[in-house]
């Protein structure tokens, strides 16, 4: 995106704007009666509204100020906010955001205009009381207001004086500048606005009415609203005046005090703010691509040096993989999300399937302070959609059946996360029915995937749902059921070299757990040597490396296990596994992986040590093999292969049984 492109600046601002609304009217869902809800969806709106009518987005502007006039009825008490108002705005932010990209289709906007009139125009509603922290709704006396506008108001194009005549609008209305705020000459900015205003505005004025006043600079000003005291017609004019005087001083007292939990915070936010930079997705995917370039040369002048007696060429070296480092580090946390972005979509989506569905759900988060590479978190939001919708629609019962059961109505499914070393580990569980064995097993039979009467065990019988084509759904419906889903999630989460688990009680409910790394661009890397190929373990699944005796190794032929403190591990040669010919080394090396369930050994001929891996994708061809996740290039130029631990475990356990069922 260039700067010369104010278009394409709207949309990124529209596209955020709409996120918080559509965020604000999930929560308004809960909490119908919550103006400051409101408030905040019609100012989201009003914005939206200005500005695509500033940039030229007339049809976005026309459409969003019928939305907006609703939900300024709802604000004003005029009208009731309901669910169903709320889901025909969420279709109204849907078609918003097409109008933004372009892609809008007008019977749309027709048919939900229609929805929002039956919506708002239904039975007359009571004024809606707010349910937070109360405010006086109106004073027959008045109030005394103390504000002052944002610093950098004049840069944004606050009129100031238009908010004064706004004020003196509403009723009688005395102003008086006050200049104590205003810094010496020398130091005055001739672009800050410095002046703060005393206003005693007198008559029956809502405190609503002063709020939208302001209502778009509100978050970032110093105001103080208080009322002024009621006139009593037995006391004397000068125990009026002495009230009113002393509302005035309480005002002026709160405005020179900020609240911490208002201006300051603000304030604080807002500097914050300021050191944020807004950088196309695409520059930093260029970054990074120059920075694996970059660690790839530094490998390649590492292994120069080291072969050279070069005193001054290796301290340079060293100099540069140091600055590498900390330049892949800083790189790598450039690229880092949390997950509550990716967590907040799914928020729209168990609203609309609860309504589609026709089950009270409720979605809970936890460890949305999770952070994983932006690249993973795009590649896991299609895999995730899939977990839910069946979540929602298999999982959980309806209303009437949980309650029957002893449950509550409202089913439950949880979206968790958390670090695990080098892995992001997140669960999405729900408390509903659990998956009927004897229907998995039935389905399993009856496609010929196992034998009538085959003994299984529970991980193996579960293993099936993932097979692809398999379904236990008695019914297609529009969410799912077709036997396609779950294959395509265990596809896509091994293809970011990830594994998935599934764990489910029948009656209690369901858990899904993905182990994902958390980045997929440079990962640190343990290089190893079988015969004459070298290749990577993902160094976050190493556990530990031990070396494999000419004694053990014979005592081991025909069972391939190792006795690790007491307990037995198993390995894989991975010289019969590649077929690499020749003999082995005499002292062996074993790499102890951790696959997420079990350990398992590696037998390789020589560890060479760690390796920063830029990971380069496989061609088609290649990556049809399963044992491999990618490749990288070493310092001399020659590329390793990097392993797929979890495939490579689990070729190894299916060439073991075809031996022992041979």
């Amino acid at each position: 995106m260039s700067a010369e492109d104010p278009a394409a600046a709207f949309r990124i601002e529209a596209r955020e704007l709409l996120d918080q609304v559509e965020q604000a009217l999930l929560d308004l869902t809960h909490r119908l009666d919550d103006l400051t809800l409101v408030d905040a969806v019609f100012r989201g709106l009003h914005t939206l509204k200005g500005s695509g009518a500033m940039f030229g987005f007339d049809a976005l502007a026309a459409f969003t100020h019928h939305i907006e006039s609703a939900f300024d009825r709802v604000r004003k008490g005029r009208a009731r906010a309901t669910l169903e108002l709320v889901a025909t705005v969420l279709a109204a932010r849907d078609h918003m955001r097409a109008l933004v990209e372009g892609d809008a289709v007008p019977r749309e906007g027709e048919a939900i205009l229609a929805r929002l009139a039956a919506a708002v125009d239904g039975p007359a509603a009571e004024p809606v009381v707010p349910t937070q922290s109360a405010v006086p709704m109106a004073s027959a006396a008045g109030w005394h207001l103390s504000f002052r506008l944002p610093r950098e108001a004049l840069v944004h194009g606050i009129n100031a004086l238009a908010l004064l005549d706004e004020l003196r609008a509403l009723g009688d209305c005395s102003l008086v500048g006050r200049r104590d705020t205003i810094p010496p000459l020398d130091q005055l900015a001739e672009r800050e606005c410095h002046v703060t205003w005393d206003v005693t505005l007198r008559g029956d004025v809502p405190r609503a009415a002063i709020d939208d006043v302001f209502l778009f600079v509100l978050d970032d000003m110093e105001l103080s609203v208080a009322p002024l005291a009621r006139l009593d017609p037995t006391s004397t004019a000068a125990e009026a005046g002495a009230g009113v005087d002393a509302a005035g001083e309480a005002g002026r007292a709160d405005a020179d005090r900020p609240a911490p939990d208002t201006f300051g915070a603000r304030q604080a936010a807002r500097v914050a703010q300021g050191e944020l930079v807004r950088v196309p997705a695409a520059r930093l995917d260029a970054l990074m691509d120059r920075v694996g370039e970059l660690v790839i040369a530094q490998s390649r002048l590492s292994q120069l040096a080291g072969d050279r007696h070069d005193l001054p060429l290796r301290s340079v070296a060293e100099e540069i993989e140091r600055l590498a480092a900390e330049l892949r580090d800083t790189m790598m946390l450039l690229r880092m999300v949390p997950v509550a972005s990716l967590f907040g979509r799914f928020r729209r989506l168990v609203h609309d399937l609860a309504r589609e569905t026709g089950k009270a759900i409720a979605l809970e988060t936890a460890g949305e302070s999770t952070e994983i590479d932006k690249s993973v978190g795009e590649r896991l939001f299609d895999p995730l959609v899939h977990i839910l919708r069946n979540a929602c629609d298999h999982g959980l019962e309806r209303p009437d059946e949980r309650v029957a059961l002893g449950k509550a109505a409202t089913g439950t499914v949880r979206l968790a996360a958390h670090q695990a070393g080098g892995a992001a580990m997140i669960t999405i569980s729900d408390d509903g029915r659990g998956v009927s064995r004897a229907r998995v097993r039935a389905k399993a039979e009856a496609s010929g995937l196992v034998a009538p009467g085959e003994v299984l065990t529970d991980a193996d019988l579960l293993a099936l749902i993932f097979h692809p084509g398999f379904s236990t759904a008695a019914t297609v419906t529009s969410l799912s059921g077709r036997g396609v889903g779950m294959d395509v999630v265990k596809r896509e989460i091994e293809r970011l070299r990830g594994t998935i688990e599934l764990v489910s009680t029948e009656g209690v409910g369901t858990t899904i757990t993905l182990r994902i790394p958390l980045t997929l661009a440079i990962i640190d890397g343990l290089l190893v040597r079988v015969g004459a190929a070298r290749y990577v373990i993902p160094l976050a699944a190493v556990e530990e490396c031990l070396e494999l005796s000419v004694e053990e190794d014979q005592r081991s032929l025909g069972r391939s296990l190792i006795t690790l403190r007491d307990r037995l591990v198993p390995f894989l040669r991975l010289r019969e596994l590649f077929a690499t010919g020749g003999e082995p080394d005499p002292y062996q090396k074993i790499v102890v992986v951790s696959t997420g369930r079990e350990r398992v050994g590696l037998a390789v001929d020589q560890i060479i040590g760690s390796h920063q891996t830029v990971v380069k994708a496989l061609s088609p061809f290649h990556r049809g093999v399963g044992t491999f996740s990618g490749a990288t290039i070493l310092g001399d130029g020659a590329v390793a292969l990097i392993l797929d631990v979890a495939q490579l475990v689990a070729r190894g356990q299916q060439a073991e049984a075809m031996e022992q069922a041979a």
